[in-house]
């Protein structure tokens, strides 16, 4: 048995409706999962992760060791010097997963006495990071420079060595809308602040080749850190920091994350390097966002458009208030066939409740026409 107050954790859960469960996948047609790409069930990659093995490590099946011990096989060199060379960075360094990555670098990176403003909007991985910081950390409202402007000036100290670090996503998980990265940047630029950048839903759905929103806009030299993972449009798993030299060194040294742990299996190195291959050459990139551009026009024939909120990304949320009434509908539209998913309090505040559609190149127009065409009836009735 568990405690009382664990008891009593779980009892609350149920009460409001937001019990957590694990659930088989369930062969429906796919609206929620981060595959935008399709390339988690790529026989292209598949068997490229496969040759590439044979030629380069042969029967290897793990790591065998942190890589500061036995665990930095030759594969793990190559593929970040690729990574660095894809996303025009001096250095880039392989994490076990994104959660990872934001665990190590922001418990790692800003030292007592500096200063962390974060998005309010942030990913749940960085707020834990943040917590296991010496520095201070403040939110600003999403997406607001003024009230950005407003927190630095009011918990900024001019006259010590402070450091100031501001940290955003390039395209926000929960709401699939875009962070003002041009504005951040001027505004770092200005207040001389360390400027960091979660590209992990940006990464292989923005840009010529899916290199991300920072990257289309030719603003990745201007930020003091870049955490693209590959559990989202490049299917498979791990992350990567993209920065300097220095900060890859002060990394290897100080993040926790990254020392005390057995590094990535010789497999998931090789499918992040022939993923970010396929990215090269597929046409599923320009796929995915003709299915954006057809669901957004959708969403204003069928007079859906007030209840999104605003996005040009492969994320689109319908905001229906309450958890009961988005895991009613979110059943309704599963019960004909569509995996959607109801996103619950306290994952979303509350009265912010939503569907989660999730976006890929492989839903064709029809299935979009009449997920939607579901969605409108059942919200209207």
């Amino acid at each position: 048995m568990i405690s009382r107050k664990l008891k009593q954790k779980l009892d609350n859960r149920i009460k409001n409706n937001s019990l957590r469960l694990l659930t088989d996948s369930n062969g429906l047609i796919d609206f929620s999962s981060n595959d935008y790409l399709g390339f988690a069930s790529s026989k292209t990659i598949f068997e490229g992760a496969h040759r590439l093995l044979v030629k380069k490590i042969r029967q290897k099946n793990g790591a065998t060791g942190s890589r500061l011990l036995s665990g930095n096989h030759k594969l793990y060199v190559e593929t970040e010097k690729m990574l660095a060379d894809f996303h025009n960075a001096q250095e880039a360094l392989i994490f076990n997963s994104g959660y990872d990555a934001n665990l190590g670098f922001f418990s790692a990176v800003p030292q007592r006495g500096d200063v962390i403003f974060y998005d309010e909007l942030i990913h749940a991985s960085i707020r834990d990071g943040m917590h296991m910081s010496n520095a201070k950390s403040y939110k600003f409202k999403h997406n607001d420079i003024e009230n950005l402007k407003f927190q630095v000036e009011r918990n900024r100290n001019a006259s010590s060595d402070q450091e100031i670090y501001i940290v955003t996503e390039s395209v926000f998980s929960m709401d699939g809308d875009c962070a003002d990265l041009k504005s951040l940047i001027a505004f770092c630029q200005k207040y001389n602040c360390h400027l960091i950048v979660d590209e992990a839903h940006a990464t292989g759905a923005f840009g010529d080749y899916g290199v991300g929103l920072l990257q289309k806009l030719g603003l990745e030299d201007r930020v003091f850190a870049r955490i693209n993972t590959f559990g989202k449009a490049l299917g498979c798993h791990g992350a990567v920091i993209l920065g300097s030299k220095d900060l890859k060194t002060y990394l290897v040294n100080f993040c926790r994350s990254f020392i005390y742990t057995t590094g990535l299996p010789p497999h998931s190195i090789a499918t992040i390097k022939m993923a970010y291959e396929e990215l090269k050459c597929t046409p599923e990139i320009e796929k995915l966002i003709e299915n954006i551009t057809f669901f957004t026009q959708e969403l204003e024939s069928k007079h859906l458009t007030s209840r999104f909120i605003k996005s040009n990304s492969a994320i689109h949320c319908c905001i229906i208030s309450g958890n009961e009434n988005v895991k009613k509908i979110a059943n309704q539209i599963q019960e004909k066939g569509f995996d959607v998913k109801p996103i619950l309090s306290p994952t979303v505040p509350q009265g912010k409740e939503r569907l989660r559609f999730c976006l890929h190149s492989y839903n064709s127009k029809e299935e979009i026409s009449e997920v939607l065409e579901l969605l409108a009836t059942f919200v209207r009735i």
